[in-house]
């Protein structure tokens, strides 16, 4: 049959309005999530940035609302939204319903007007106006009060224009970015917190106010002196070496043929003990992704670094150059640039591509450093001593680690030599599974029940040492206790230790997706099951805080009725089973593992789509981590003051036993 021909000349269609970003929001905002989502307030901010950077208001207010919805207040110029006679058009339809089009394009006129701007591609407004539920616009300008409302993308009433009497000026913006467009619209407060911030660091001398309506919560950033401030703010007491800060002029081009403009400078730095930072911003925009600022960094700080160290003659025989990895482990850096031109990778302006931003500020910074080491002689010895430090100890963590990987590449037949170990058939790591079971008879019983294709089994021989209790070297002695971690793959973690037997720890050497502790429902089995619990909290904890450690609860009853069978994991479920069930039936305690039926074991502890697996998770390893250093450690006199003080709570269950 003969496919019909549907592409054709009537095929190809074009986006119409707000259908341009509502439709695909990533190609203009990032994404449809909530990146995309908090990019709408980077956009609106900017303009309102511009203003003050322009002269004109010195204070911005966020509001966060409980309803999601966001506003921006500034105190500027207000944004012209009359008739514009040479496009012909009304500025609002331009400004909120028109991409591509903005005050910031033609400097013809007055060159100085938005040299340096932050929102320049007459996107913003438009993209989040089209974006949002709803979108509601107040401009207050030479002595009228302007009012906008727009719905998913359309104005509703058009443009309403009041005389206003008062002297204030400015534009204030309200909108509710759509869940028809983004999949999630919640910001997080610390977005707005962080975002307003950073724009505070360098635009100093502006306010920036932040109101949070769910919390009630108030804030005020203000840095006087910018990323000083800033600097000194990050580094405290921490900082062995004072902040200095350097600015520079340049104008240049990014190739021979291409227009020339004018590029600010500002480096600012710091080495530290504290945590390491690097920030790097451009026309007021933070650069999360870096580009050619983050390339300048590294380049010349490694260069005059590496060619200082080389004048001292610190470095050994045959001792390679530092990497920019030994500078950043104690540098707190913040460049902070401005350009008539930018090249941003995309509208979300995360990076910088400028080849003459990147090589301008390579040589500024190479330069301002070559200065400093002359000038601080003191600080500077210090510096390449902690960075040679730097060096050293990652050189050495690296061939440790090395040895590691080979240690544990060296063990990876050994799980075939392990005793009664049944390793399962798939090599996909996200798949397998280990179920660690006690005892030979439970071993079969699993063994038939089991899924051989990604589940393995690891049996353990009656109650493992306990590893709080016993020293390390009597832990590495126990064979059951190195059997099961050379079947885990990882090695253990003890931050010092004198065998040999045991690799150092890696968690990408985990040979399994879920490691799975599976006893008997009665009192030997949950202390096995406490016993395995206390070797991982002791030799493996990364695997319950990175999720690996699963506890299979095994069902306490079955019941039978009409030839069906009903399991209970609980005396409650028992009780609306029995309660469901109209006719007779019998009620028989769960017995051992290795007496269940494979059929059994498949359907209650193995089968993914009804086995019940309780996560250890790492807040229950903290809140138990009392109870296990003191019943299960060396201190005597804790444990027995816990039994006398509350031994006769336990009374019922020792009358079980």
């Amino acid at each position: 049959m003969q496919k019909k021909d549907t592409y054709n000349n009537d095929s190809i269609k074009s986006l119409k309005g707000a259908e341009r970003v509502r439709f695909n929001p990533a190609s203009i905002l990032g994404s449809d999530g909530l990146e995309g989502c908090s990019h709408t307030l980077v956009e609106i901010l900017a303009n309102s940035i511009d203003e003050a950077r322009e002269g004109y208001g010195n204070v911005i207010e966020v509001t966060r609302y409980a309803d999601r919805s966001i506003r921006v207040k500034d105190h500027g110029r207000g944004c012209p939204l009359d008739y514009n006679e040479s496009e012909g058009r009304y500025n609002w339809e331009l400004v909120y319903c028109e991409l591509y089009a903005g005050g910031k394009y033609d400097n013809n006129i007055n060159p100085e007007n938005y040299e340096y701007s932050l929102g320049l591609n007459g996107l913003g407004c438009c993209a989040t106006q089209y974006s949002s539920e709803f979108m509601d616009v107040e401009v207050l300008r030479g002595g009228f009060k302007y009012n906008l409302h727009f719905e998913k993308g359309q104005n509703v009433g058009g443009l309403k224009k009041v005389p206003y009497s008062g002297t204030e000026t400015g534009t204030d913006q309200r909108w509710l970015p759509d869940l028809e467009v983004f999949n999630d619209i919640n910001i997080p407060l610390e977005f707005f917190i962080s975002l307003l911030r950073r724009q505070a660091v360098v635009n100093s001398g502006v306010t920036f106010k932040l109101f949070d309506e769910e919390s009630g919560e108030n804030f005020t950033f203000y840095y006087e002196n910018g990323v000083v401030d800033y600097m000194k703010e990050l580094v405290g007491e921490n900082a062995f070496t004072p902040v200095v800060n350097y600015t520079g002029n340049t104008k240049g081009r990014d190739r021979a043929d291409s227009p020339e403009y004018k590029l600010k400078m500002e480096v600012a730095f710091c080495f530290t003990n504290s945590d390491p930072v690097l920030e790097y911003y451009h026309n007021s925009s933070f650069l999360e992704n870096g580009g050619a600022p983050d390339k300048a960094v590294r380049t010349a700080f490694v260069f005059e670094i590496d060619k200082y160290i080389k004048s001292l003659n610190k470095y050994t025989k045959n001792e390679q150059k530092i990497s920019f990895q030994d500078i950043q482990d104690c540098l707190v850096c913040v460049t902070n640039t401005a350009s008539t031109k930018t090249s941003y990778q995309h509208q979300t302006k995360k990076a910088i591509t400028n080849p003459f931003i990147q090589s301008a500020l390579t040589d500024f910074i190479k330069r301002s450093l070559e200065v400093y080491f002359i000038e601080n002689k003191q600080y500077a010895d210090q510096i390449v001593n902690q960075i040679l430090i730097n060096k050293r100890s990652r050189e050495s963590a690296e061939r440790e680690r090395q040895n590691t990987k080979k240690q544990l590449q060296s063990n990876t037949d050994i799980v075939t030599r392990v005793k009664k170990f049944v390793d399962c058939d798939s090599k996909d790591v996200t798949r397998r599974e280990l179920y660690i079971v006690e005892g030979d008879s439970a071993l079969g019983s699993v063994k038939l029940g089991r899924d051989s294709t990604f589940q393995a089994i690891m049996p353990i021989r009656g109650k493992i040492l306990n590893c709080l209790k016993w020293s390390i070297d009597k832990v590495f002695a126990n064979d059951v206790i190195m059997d099961l971690i050379k079947v885990l793959g990882c090695g253990i973690e003890l931050e010092s230790h004198k065998s040999k037997k045991a690799s150092l720890f890696d968690i990408n050497a985990l040979r399994w997706s879920k490691v799975v502790i599976c006893t008997d429902a009665d009192f030997d089995g949950y202390q096995i099951r406490t016993l395995l619990l206390t070797l991982f909290y002791r030799l493996c904890p990364t695997l319950i805080k990175e999720g690996k450690v699963y506890i299979a609860e095994s069902p306490l009853f079955e019941i039978v009725s009409g030839g069906k069978s009903y399991f209970a994991y609980n005396e409650a479920e028992k009780s609306k089973i029995l309660s469901e069930i109209h006719g007779k039936y019998t009620i028989a305690r769960s017995k051992g593992l290795g007496e269940n039926e494979p059929e059994m074991m498949w359907e209650t502890t193995m089968n993914p789509m009804t086995r019940r697996l309780i996560k250890v998770m790492p807040e229950d390893a903290e809140k138990t981590a009392f109870y296990f250093e003191m019943l299960l450690g060396n201190n005597d006199k804790a444990r027995k003051d816990y039994i006398e003080e509350n031994g006769h709570l336990y009374m019922d269950e020792l009358d079980i036993i």
